[in-house]
């Protein structure tokens, strides 16, 4: 999915469970209460949440775009898998959530099978059917609840004609539910990351019967330790226990507070001096999606007290300039080269707010992802860019007097941009900058009849995988003409296409990743993009509350598992 705008930045059995959070504490860099914390007996209080967000299009999990089960939607809806709640990079692995495993896989990986735990409940007391599942999957389906992740349309046999359950033929035939306890998926090629797409919210099951279209984004049913009390888009939402969610079914939520009270539609410079502050309320508040400032972070190095409640994380992301290979003078790889090389990535950490905020990247995948990662660096810029270097790629091109391009930018991020421009004019390149409104920067960019020849841009995975990262940015079939369209570079490479269909049949996690990351290596010497950086996520959060830590899917708190004295 494309990186989302740093929000705050300068100029993703009880037994086993209480010691997977408590080790979660040690993992992260917060050092509060990690000792006093006890998961057995953390029941109690009320959670304040300051956030940005506005919800304004309400909780329908149909619609909404939320890795690993997102923040606030995993407190209400459970899926067939989830992510192990577990600080570090154990928190990186699929686990079973709704479902009694991660999936029963074919041999070559194009069915999916999966069988339901006993005793699953909504928060009104009826039982939670595969059959529920099977229909949440297909109402993601309907033009009217857009929204979510495209992959079930791609991947599922009949998906991509398949219009929702609201229509003449409500029936999805790629889903099958054998009984009540049983669901099966038929995929239409072989997808090893089936088990991470099914922690989206777009598997948490919805009663048929309750189903409002539309209108279920207000009042959804819960499947999670949470319902909802009152919610008004764009201003609070206030959460409540659901008496009939069970520990003894879910072992990945702790879900401590007896009431969760969510504020929408802050500015970042409120949640920071609110949660820095830790007055009266703030003091048991948390954010689920707003980093500290460099200015908090300067305050900090000097205040052990504010220190002890930041806490560190990464969801992986990475920002990189995008090169249109369909348009000149980039359809040159010694230009592309050149760029390459006289990138000065301090400057844009530095930009960024320093190195606590981000890391410099020479690889498209970050570190964060795992085993994808294979650190290469084949165009050495040093830490201030390589001038000489790009000057003689760009005489060898036919631009011995170097050359004027200009520059597509969100105008969210000015910093980044100027950094960029500052660094390419020592090698003779003159950048124009460009920029578009945030609010139709995407729509641009990735517009195949729009696109510029050069941009900013910046993607995320959908989960901890190579699959999701490099899959849309490379992968020539995920070319869309118009919109919607995130392989900028417009790659388009039958072989690299075969080998990214042999490692989907890969069902081993471990040796898939192996397979992304030597598949990253090699695309990386085509230089058809310039890795600049990570976005280190650091996030503050009131004196009172315990057990913080930032998971790797999302780099935010998992509220899941925080409590309050």
């Amino acid at each position: 999915m494309p990186r989302r705008i740093r929000l705050a930045a300068a100029a993703v059995g009880l037994t086993a469970l209480v010691g997977s959070l408590t080790a979660a504490c040690g993992g992260s860099s917060s050092t509060s209460s990690a000792a006093a914390f006890d998961a057995a007996n953390c029941t109690g209080g009320t959670l304040q949440v300051l956030d940005q967000a506005t919800e304004d299009t309400g909780l329908d999990p149909a619609e909404l775009y939320t890795s690993g089960g997102g923040a606030i939607p995993r407190l209400l809806f459970r899926t067939l898998t989830t992510r192990d709640t577990t600080a570090g990079a154990d928190g990186r692995t699929v686990v079973p959530d709704l479902a009694t495993d991660t999936g029963e896989p074919s041999a070559n990986a194009t069915v999916w099978t999966y069988h339901l735990k006993s005793g699953l409940k909504y928060a009104d007391g009826q039982a939670i059917t595969s059959a529920d599942i099977k229909y949440g999957v297909e109402r993601s389906f309907s033009s009217e609840l857009a929204g979510g992740p495209p992959y079930l349309r791609d991947w599922l046999i009949g998906g991509e004609t398949y219009q929702g359950p609201y229509g003449a033929n409500p029936d999805l035939a790629s889903i099958t539910t054998p009984n009540a306890t049983t669901i099966v998926f038929h995929l239409r090629k072989s997808e090893g990351d089936f088990p991470y797409l099914a922690a989206e919210t777009q598997f948490a099951p919805v009663p048929k019967a309750e189903d409002t279209g539309k209108n279920y984004n207000a009042d959804p049913v819960s499947s999670g330790p949470y319902t909802i009390q009152n919610f008004t888009k764009g201003k609070d939402l206030i959460l409540t226990r659901n008496t009939y969610w069970s520990k003894s079914t879910d072992s990945q939520r702790l879900a401590c507070p007896d009431t969760i009270d969510i504020s929408f539609g802050l500015s970042a410079t409120v949640i920071d001096q609110r949660l820095a502050a830790s007055v009266g309320q703030d003091a048991d508040a948390i954010t689920t999606d707003t980093d500290v400032d460099a200015a908090t972070l300067a305050k900090a190095a000097v205040q052990p007290s504010l220190k002890a409640r930041l806490t560190s994380g990464n969801f992986p992301d990475t920002t990189y300039l995008a090169f249109n290979t369909t348009k000149a003078p980039f359809n040159n790889i010694l230009v592309r080269e050149a760029f390459s090389y006289a990138v000065d990535r301090t400057a844009l950490v530095n930009a960024e707010g320093g190195s606590q905020l981000a890391t410099a990247l020479t690889t498209f995948t970050p570190p964060s992802i795992g085993a994808a990662y294979h650190p290469y660096d084949y165009f050495p810029a040093g830490a201030t860019g390589n001038a000489a270097k790009a000057k003689q790629l760009l005489a060898q091109a036919g631009y011995p007097n170097g050359l004027t391009v200009q520059l597509a930018y969100d105008n969210n991020d000015p910093q980044d941009a100027a950094a960029l421009q500052q660094a390419y004019a020592k090698a003779g390149i003159t950048l124009k900058l460009n920029p578009i409104d945030d609010s139709s920067y995407d729509s641009v960019v990735t517009n195949t009849t729009t696109e510029p020849a050069l941009s900013l841009f910046g993607w995320g995975a959908d989960w901890p995988s190579g699959a999701p990262f490099l899959t849309p940015i490379f992968d020539g079939r995920d070319i869309v003409q118009g919109g919607g369209n995130f392989n900028l570079a417009q790659y388009d490479d039958p072989a690299v296409e075969k080998q990214i269909d042999q490692i989907n049949q890969i069902t081993d996690f471990t040796k898939a990743q192996q397979a992304w990351g030597d598949l990253d290596a090699q695309l990386g010497k085509l230089a058809l993009d310039v890795p600049l950086y990570t976005a280190n996520d650091v996030v503050l959060h009131g004196s009172s509350v315990k057990n913080t830590y930032v998971d790797q899917w999302r780099g935010w708190y998992d509220i899941s598992s925080v409590s309050v004295k």
